[in-house]
């Protein structure tokens, strides 16, 4: 973030840097602890077996959700694009929080939560209902979507809406064909898709 800010005194950058730093250690320790399956599947954004079609999505998501750093330094820091007020920048920091809240308690239930789309029939794949997949059957997706809305808020940059509002509209297309895959090939999700109407937004979709 700093290099295309082009300064090491920006404010809103460091605050973020930090606390998101601190955030992530603390939720990997937790999850270490609580679930470490986890921890360690999705240490690799590929698995063997993962589905060919993903590839692309996946590393979409990558990219366009790391370049909003760079372009919120470029907005916020170098060239002043957009301003921010203040109290959109603490609405950016609560809306991370709960997204990072959000994806810990998801990884905290769902032990099959790897990066990419497979059936994990060697780890004995099954469907997981209870916590938030009791609400919406892909709710680390949901919880994305907090990410996607706070980081732009949070480093003061209304143009880095532009990758995490792609990266939303990826991420929908990238769960109808999860969707789609889990209910061919996974044992007892069509059951579940029936109990859990909705993909990521109850109500909605």
């Amino acid at each position: 973030m700093f290099l295309p800010a082009g300064r090491l005194d920006w404010l809103r950058g460091w605050i973020f840097f930090v606390s998101y730093l601190a955030v992530m250690i603390a939720a990997t320790f937790y999850l270490w602890r609580a679930n470490p399956e986890i921890v360690v599947a999705r240490s690799t954004l590929f698995h063997r077996g993962a589905k060919l079609w993903d590839r692309v999505p996946l590393v979409l998501l990558v990219v366009l959700f790391m370049a909003m750093f760079p372009i919120a330094a470029l907005d916020d820091a170098r060239f002043h694009w957009s301003t921010v007020p203040p109290w959109l920048t603490v609405a950016g920091c609560v809306l991370c929080s709960l997204g990072i809240a959000g994806s810990v308690w998801v990884l905290r239930v769902n032990k099959f939560a790897e990066p990419g789309v497979r059936i994990q029939t060697e780890r004995e794949h099954k469907v997981v209902d209870t916590g938030p997949y009791a609400v919406v059957r892909h709710p680390l997706y949901s919880t994305a979507f907090f990410l996607c809305g706070g980081v732009p808020l949070a480093l003061g940059s209304y143009w880095a809406f532009v990758p995490a509002a792609i990266a939303v509209l990826v991420l929908m297309v990238r769960t109808a064909l999860e969707d789609r895959t889990l209910h061919n090939e996974l044992d007892g999700y069509k059951g579940y898709a029936g109990r859990v109407r909705y993909r990521l937004v109850p109500g909605i979709w």
